[in-house]
């Protein structure tokens, strides 16, 4: 389990590429994007040969009201259909359910009344238990699933193992390593992916890696964890993500060889509406403030507020987090 899989010149036919914009980057505008964008953007991952597109949430109407946030924090299955219609083309779409914050025996039709293909399940890691009910429930209803352990940075080596051996044991489909704080370096998140893939050896289950940028290491992470095998890797376009951001979509398609991929469809996307974002104030990306939350192992919170405030005295920043460390 130790050896590179493939080369740099490679291609590897069981990696698939998973875009995250409209779920990560929702969490920078309260998922406010336009009928627009989403339909632009689901176009281009035809276009460029990506594997999955996650259109975000199924949030619970019952928890969160619908008002103060865009549809795709809910993704009814009607809202989908108004962009992808019966979806015939390659491109799968995906969605995300976050244990203790769905509804998640009321909110899903079974897969053949849906256009919806897999269901990630998102956890902590003390909610492995409630995720494998999910995940067991999705797979009955005919989805495919994966398991989105967060914050596994401040997981002990004991958790980390047993929660592998529970999920090994379950019909998931894949389970991601999830760097939630942008804190580790090529070297631990390889050592973390090879635990993971040690788990789910012979099992057939797959390996995913949401990367995100506090330290830029987003790119540089998730290519040192695809070279040892992992083989579902997320990314956004320009990075569009919580805070710090993502591994960028265009990043990612420029270094994979498999000729499926087309890098010219983002490029075109990003002229035309990812700058405009920007120049409409969504906020997103590295910035110092980002590195210093990822480089003590914190939940960014603190970061994106000193964001929100436009902050610049990092000295100050930097202090507080060490006293509160």
């Amino acid at each position: 389990m130790n050896k590179r899989k493939g080369s740099l010149m490679s291609v590897r036919n069981d990696i698939k590429v998973l875009d995250a914009t409209i779920r990560d980057g929702g969490l920078c505008n309260n998922f406010n994007f336009t009928d627009e964008f989403v339909t632009e953007l689901y176009k281009m991952n035809v276009k460029c040969g990506t594997d999955y597109m996650e259109f975000g949430y199924k949030a619970s109407r019952n928890m969160f009201k619908e008002s103060d946030f865009g549809k795709w924090k809910f993704c009814k299955e009607e809202d989908i259909r108004s962009i992808v219609g019966e979806n015939p083309t390659d491109l799968k779409i995906a969605v995300m359910a976050d244990v203790g914050r769905c509804d998640f025996k009321t909110d899903f039709l079974p897969k053949y009344e849906s256009v919806i293909d897999m269901v990630r399940v998102a956890c902590y890691i003390h909610q492995i238990p409630a995720a494998i009910e999910m995940i067991e429930y999705f797979h009955e209803l005919g989805y495919e699933t994966t398991c989105n352990i967060m914050a596994i940075s401040q997981a002990n080596t004991e958790q980390l193992s047993q929660a592998l051996e529970m999920l090994s044991q379950t019909n998931v489909d894949v389970i991601y390593l999830v760097d939630s704080y942008g804190s580790l370096y090529p070297e631990n998140a390889c050592e973390l992916a090879r635990v993971y893939l040690s788990a789910v050896e012979d099992t057939g289950k797959q390996i995913g890696f949401h990367a995100h940028n506090n330290q830029n290491l987003a790119f540089a992470n998730t290519i040192e964890t695809m070279s040892y095998g992992i083989s579902y890797l997320d990314a956004t376009v320009q990075g569009m993500g919580r805070g710090a951001g993502n591994c960028a979509l265009e990043l990612l398609l420029g270094f994979l060889k498999n000729p499926k991929y087309n890098l010219y469809y983002v490029l075109k996307f990003i002229e035309k509406y990812m700058i405009q974002l920007k120049k409409d104030g969504v906020v997103w990306g590295f910035d110092t403030q980002y590195l210093l939350t990822g480089l003590l192992n914190r939940h960014p919170r603190e970061a994106i507020e000193f964001t929100s405030l436009e902050r610049e005295d990092y000295s100050e920043f930097y202090k507080t987090l060490l006293e509160n460390y």
